[in-house]
This record gives C-alpha cells, structure tokens and sequence, in this order.
C-alpha cells in the first residue's frame, strides 16, 4: 500500500479515532522540575494533547496533593492518560480503567506495557493481549510498541486507532534508529503512525516527520533539555517544518550532479 500525500492546499489536521487535533507534537509531563516548569515548557511546545502516566502522576488520585490538572486543565488540553510502569496486560487494563473515572468517561488512553527495566521495550504479547481488552471495552487505544510492520499490523486489525512505534529506547534521545521499519509501517498502515520515545532533538522529530508520519510524542528531550522552554518551541518548529518538507515532497535523490542552472543557450556558448 502506498502512502497518500494530501495536498498541501488541504486542511492539515489530525485525527485519531473520533478527536481532531491542529497539532502533532504530543508532549508527556514527567521529568521536569515542578509543575509550573511544565505548564511553560507544554505551552511553549503548542501541543494539544498530553500525556499522563496515572501511575505517576497526581489527577486526583490524591486529595492531599498537587493536581496537574490545575496546571493543565482539561478544558484547555487533552489529557491523554498512559499506562506507564506498567509491565502486565492485567495492569495496563486496570490503569485505563481508573483514567476512565478520573476523567469523566474519557476513553482516549496510550497503552503502554513494558518489558524489563534495562531497555523498557515493550512487551509484544502483553500489549496485544491488552489492546484487545480495551478495544472491546470501549477504549480508543493509542498503542506504544516496536517497529516490527508485523505487529504493527496486528495492533490495528484489533482496532487501536493508532500505533506508536519506538524511535529508540525510551529517555535515550538516539534518534531514530531504524527509518527503515518506521517507513515500512508507515506503508501498511491505514491509522495514524507516531514516533514515540527516542527522539533527543529538533532535527530528529523532522526526520520522523519527513517520513510521513503522522506526528510525535516527546517527554524526556524536552524535559532534560538545558532549557526545556526553548527546546519545547524547537520541537514545535520541528514538527511543523517536517510536516510541511513531507507534503511539499522532496526532490528526487540522484547519484551525480544536475547543475542548477540550465546548459542550455548559454551566453558565447557556440552552437554545434
């Protein structure tokens, strides 16, 4: 299958499931120094929808202490809960579950399950066995997995309305170590494809963009940075101006030099 290129001319927005977004950098919230320090660097980064890891962070949970949500309210920003820490099917559900009444009913959630802690890969058959429990218990699933097209494959025939391959290990800030199985998925997929995890910098989220994908989720690059406003409005840029090299279509790669300038009648050239 064939990627499809829209127009450039085309309203450029970005949907998953049934939720329209404008932007395609999703940001997460850990790492940095306060919740103030967070509130700047996501407005910085123009990031609509926000990552949430439940089992880490406070959105209720906890009456006696700070509530994110009072940093990013809900009415402003997409509160996309994740089940980070989580290394069981049986956990992953659990956790999407009390996301669900913590948040009203929202059922937009990222599964994430784990291996072990040296790589934190995901765990393959864990993450299918739990995308299909959510997907028939009503969840729009985003789905963190590796770059193998085959399962990427599956994940989507069991309804996850998109899937997130790795760059590279998460906090590693490689880059993306395999263009070659994003692009292949990219390929076969008819839901949205986002890097998630990996990306360290702001011609990083380009490259992946550039591929065609659909957008890209970021914490620890961000977070880390030396100053994580500035790196949240690279990253917004980034985003924006591979985006925009992906529609507009590269020009053609070529093994030697093609002058940029006609040869062709050139002045005092003889003819013949």
């Amino acid at each position: 299958m064939s990627i499809v290129r829209p127009g450039a001319s085309e309203a450029d927005r970005f949907t998953v499931g049934s939720h329209t977004f404008n932007s395609r950098l999703l940001v997460g919230t850990g790492k940095y120094r306060d919740f103030e320090q967070t509130r700047l660097a996501i407005e910085a980064s123009g990031a609509e929808i926000v990552t949430v890891a439940i089992r880490r962070t406070n959105i209720g949970q906890n009456a006696d202490e700070p509530n994110l949500l009072d940093y990013l309210p809900p009415d402003k920003y997409t509160i996309l809960p994740n089940t980070a820490g989580c290394h069981t099917a049986k956990d992953a559900v659990r956790t999407c579950r009390l996301a669900r009444e913590l948040l009203d009913g929202w059922n937009l959630v990222k599964l994430e399950v784990l291996s072990e802690h040296k790589t934190l890969y995901p765990d393959v058959v864990e993450t299918l066995n739990a995308a299909e429990v959510l997907v028939r218990d009503g969840f729009e699933v985003m789905v963190y997995t590796s770059d193998d097209p085959i399962v990427a494959r599956q994940l989507e025939a069991i309804g996850c309305k998109a899937v997130m391959p790795l760059g590279a290990p998460i906090g590693s800030g490689l880059g993306l170590q395999n263009p070659y199985n994003i692009a292949m998925i990219l390929e076969e997929l008819t839901v949205p494809v986002l890097v998630d995890a990996g990306v360290g910098t702001a011609s990083e989220a380009a490259v992946a963009m550039e591929l065609g994908c659909d957008g890209v989720l970021m914490n620890t690059a961000i977070a880390l940075a030396e100053d994580p406003i500035m790196m949240a409005r690279a990253m917004r840029l980034a985003v924006e101006s591979g985006r925009l090299a992906y529609l507009a279509g590269r020009m053609p790669r070529r093994a030697h030099a093609s002058a940029s300038s006609p040869m062709d009648n050139l002045v005092g050239r003889r003819p013949g």
